[in-house]
């Protein structure tokens, strides 16, 4: 898979909060699921997070775990 890095513009405004990335410490996302499309941009990681939170994009996407589980640590 390869995929080509190119610098987002420079008014290039956050998925979540509509402030401008380089403004602050902008983060690019891609979904590498679906042949990695367009980029996602994002300011900082707070809002990245409330993204996710709020799209509930961890749902079903983590290993469940149990503390009685005897294959635990």
């Amino acid at each position: 898979m390869s995929t080509t890095v190119e610098l987002p513009n420079v008014d290039e405004t956050c998925a979540y909060c509509g402030s401008r990335i380089f403004d602050h410490d902008p983060i690019c996302v891609r979904d590498c699921t679906d042949d990695c499309g367009s980029p996602t941009y994002f300011c900082n990681y707070a809002c990245l997070s409330t993204y996710v939170d709020e799209n509930n994009l961890t749902t079903g996407n983590a290993c469940e775990w149990s503390p009685d589980d005897p294959d635990c640590c």
